[in-house]
């Protein structure tokens, strides 16, 4: 058991100081020497350094401190601490790099586009280990606590977007500041391809069959603060009763429900389909106008009684 976990936290080492790596050079090589700011708290400090001359690693570590510690408050440490080694990694890598990765200034187009590659890769590196490079999307996910009724997308493009406006004001270039667009475009395409494939559903939805379902749905409750349910089946084959998982999350949640269920159970049998719309709490607030099917029949036969 020992020897598992030193092995998952060496993988867990190993792909998040490539993804820093990888995001170091999007910093370096062409967002910071350009002037683009693509949203995050990697953009507000690329900002301070351009007014200020403040190195961005130090600066993405010390405005991000508030939010983790924030974090922990509101969410719980063990959700928050890899995002934290995230957080270090990358801002140690962006300034390591800053001495010898060089400075693209050609093209703005393919500095966007390859930015935005660079970009995606280095993130989805660090998702897939279940971990975050904090700043909006943490800071999304905490509000989104406390405001269900929006979404954790329209949180993170609010707060992305206000950032990108901004620095159109700083450089003093609407184009800088249509660039950064496109980055985050290219960046938030290349993760959910890399991740989820090229489909573009709103959330994943999991049949988990098992003997350890409970305890996989335990650490899914208590991990990924997601709510599951048990339902009860029969093996068409064996004949023998059973329990299926059903569990929905967003899409940057499928490898934290992915590993906690190969960590129970290697051979458990699962399914993952795409939900289209998710209605319901922690998901898509319903209208209160809106009726359910139920409440729709009753009337009718209310009607015609």
């Amino acid at each position: 058991m020992e020897h598992q976990k030193l092995k998952h936290f060496l993988l867990d080492a190993l792909v998040m100081t490539g993804g820093a790596m990888a995001y170091a050079v999007c910093v370096n090589a062409f967002t910071a020497p350009n002037n683009i700011a693509a949203g995050g708290i990697t953009g507000v400090a690329t900002m301070l350094q351009y007014v200020f001359g403040t190195p961005i690693g130090l600066m993405v570590f010390l405005i991000n401190l508030p939010i983790v510690i924030w974090g922990v408050v509101e969410i719980g440490y063990k959700l928050v601490v890899k995002t934290l080694a995230a957080i270090v990694l990358s801002s140690v890598m962006i300034d390591l790099f800053a001495r010898f990765v060089p400075a693209y200034r050609g093209d703005p187009i393919l500095v966007a586009i390859f930015a935005g590659v660079c970009e995606g890769i280095g993130l989805s590196l660090t998702f897939t280990r279940g971990a975050t490079t904090g700043g909006t999307d943490l800071v999304a996910r905490i509000l989104g606590r406390r405001l269900p009724q929006l979404s954790m997308g329209k949180l993170m493009l609010a707060i992305d977007g206000i950032i990108v406006a901004a620095s159109a004001f700083v450089y003093g270039s609407i184009e800088n500041a249509m660039y950064a667009c496109i980055v985050i475009f290219v960046s938030t395409s290349l993760i959910d391809s890399i991740l989820y494939g090229t489909d573009v559903g709103t959330g994943k939805l999991f049949f988990v069959m098992s003997p350890q379902v409970r305890e996989m749905g335990d650490r899914i409750m208590r991990e990924v603060e997601r709510g599951v349910t048990y339902l009860d089946s029969q093996g068409g084959y064996s004949k023998e009763p059973g329990q299926t998982l059903l569990c929905v999350v967003r899409r940057f949640e499928v490898y934290q429900v992915q590993s906690i269920i190969r960590a129970v159970d290697r051979n458990a049998f699962v399914v993952i389909g795409d939900a289209g719309e998710i209605t319901g709490e922690g998901f898509k607030s319903v209208h209160p106008d809106d009726k359910s099917l139920k409440e729709l029949w009753e009337a009718l036969r209310a009607k015609k009684g």
